[in-house]
């Protein structure tokens, strides 16, 4: 997300962002169809935002893909055109550095209803956080998960994602090279799945951030997988910091085929204090 905000906006402002709020769930809404899912229950790149010891967060994740893939590779679950997904994040902060979430995903499908598709803990690590007037941040963010095998064949999994980055007031450059470890026996081949995510953001008003992300599959640690295997997702994204105010939206293209041909996706931070 974004750096804090300098400066406020009037009450205007904060309507038409009520406003922008209540339309993102519209969107939501009507890209949901009446085709399977595959779970997608976070689509973000970690930054060096982490708890402050003792604090509890909570967020919204929303997602949903108006367009599907070309190519579906035949060890994946369940295809995830016009699937809406939406999780919530709780989140505590441990230490000055270490902070603990745990993931609750549900996917909303036409045929089978609405279901809880299984829990995700997480342990975030940030030793290095950006200086007050800019500079790098660095981390690494630990995840387990247990997902239903209709949403997630491999089931059982551990992310080890990689946090680096710069920013100041205008810039935001942030790379999260990720490893996905299968933890379910069949699917250890070639192992572990890299994903090397990047975010680019420049400031546009206090507060307010445009930018890119960019989401690639590329392959495993043993080989990088074919180009119409592979999937890359770039967003145009918008992020908004005016607290209690946090909200990251973004519209996302397939790059190759193995990618949902758009994306719609969400993260609104909800207020607890």
């Amino acid at each position: 997300m974004l750096t804090s905000c300098h400066g406020g906006w009037g009450k205007k402002d904060k309507a038409i962002l009520s406003r922008v709020t209540a339309s993102i769930g519209l969107l939501f809404a009507l890209a949901s169809g009446s085709a399977y899912a595959v779970l997608q229950d976070e689509i973000q790149v970690y930054d060096d935002q982490i708890n402050d010891p003792g604090q509890w967060g909570l967020q919204m994740h929303l997602n949903s893909t108006p367009s599907g893939p070309r190519y579906i590779p035949p060890q994946d679950g369940m295809v995830d055109t016009h699937g809406y997904r939406s999780t919530a994040e709780v989140s505590y902060g441990l230490t000055p550095t270490l902070e603990a979430g745990l993931y609750l995903p549900v996917v909303h499908g036409y045929y089978d209803g609405t279901q809880f598709a299984g829990p995700r803990v997480r342990l975030k690590w940030i030793p290095q956080k950006a200086p007050d007037q800019g500079g790098v941040f660095y981390g690494l963010n630990v995840e387990v998960s247990d997902i239903k095998p209709i949403y997630e064949p491999t089931q059982q999994m551990v992310e080890l994602r990689s946090i680096i980055g710069y920013k100041d007031e205008k810039w935001l450059w942030d790379v999260n090279p990720t490893l996905d470890y299968n933890l379910r026996p069949g699917y250890r081949q070639g192992g572990p799945v890299f994903s090397p995510q990047f975010k680019v953001g420049r400031t546009i008003l206090p507060g307010l951030m445009g930018g890119f992300e960019y989401y690639p599959v590329i392959g495993t640690l043993n080989g990088l997988y074919p180009y119409y295997q592979q999937n890359n997702v770039l967003f145009a994204a918008l992020d908004v910091n005016m607290k209690p105010w946090v909200i990251n939206f973004g519209v996302g293209k397939g790059l190759s085929q193995a990618a949902d041909g758009w994306t719609i996706k969400a993260i609104i931070d909800i207020p607890l204090d």
